[in-house]
């Protein structure tokens, strides 16, 4: 099943936590063809009184289920240290399954595609760099929905 995931970071050097998770993600030998988009800075959503965030997403093909995947990510957040102080907070690591092929997951854990993904710009644009034709839940390409998204605040940190 191809999987898209989103990757951000806010504290305790954000791009060294990302750049060790995708190391983590490559490495796992049951996410296949993994690929990442460019890096991202984008303000935070919520609470204005954080940094901001660098955004990335990761594509890969997996015959994990959505909830075996759930587990890897949550535990590779939480051997960054992952800690939810508030919502929307700041964090040092947060991944989050986006996409996991076309299924519609809804579940007390986990709700596929992500809640909000469609609204926000960090999700969407580095989602562009990887699949800009593909159709999302609302019937637009990628493309197509990243244009209807004000992403003046994205920032180009790093390109892959």
């Amino acid at each position: 099943m191809q999987a898209y995931i989103g990757l951000g970071s806010n504290l305790d050097n954000p791009m060294a936590q990302l750049d060790r998770a995708i190391k983590t993600l490559k490495k796992h030998d049951r996410l296949n063809a993994f690929r990442v988009s460019s890096i991202y800075g984008s303000k935070p959503v919520g609470p204005q009184d954080q940094p901001d965030y660098i955004n990335a997403v990761a594509s890969f093909e997996t015959d994990l289920t959505p909830i075996a995947l759930l587990d890897i990510l949550q535990s590779i957040e939480q051997a960054q240290r992952r800690v939810r102080e508030r919502h929307w907070g700041p964090r040092t690591l947060d991944l989050d399954l986006l996409l996991y092929g076309s299924e519609k997951i809804q579940l007390p854990r986990l709700t596929v595609p992500h809640t909000h993904m469609l609204e926000r710009g960090f999700v969407i644009k580095p989602l562009n760099d990887l699949a800009p034709k593909m159709r999302l839940e609302n019937g637009k390409t990628v493309t197509e929905q990243l244009h209807q998204l004000d992403t003046s605040d994205l920032v180009l940190i790093k390109e892959e």
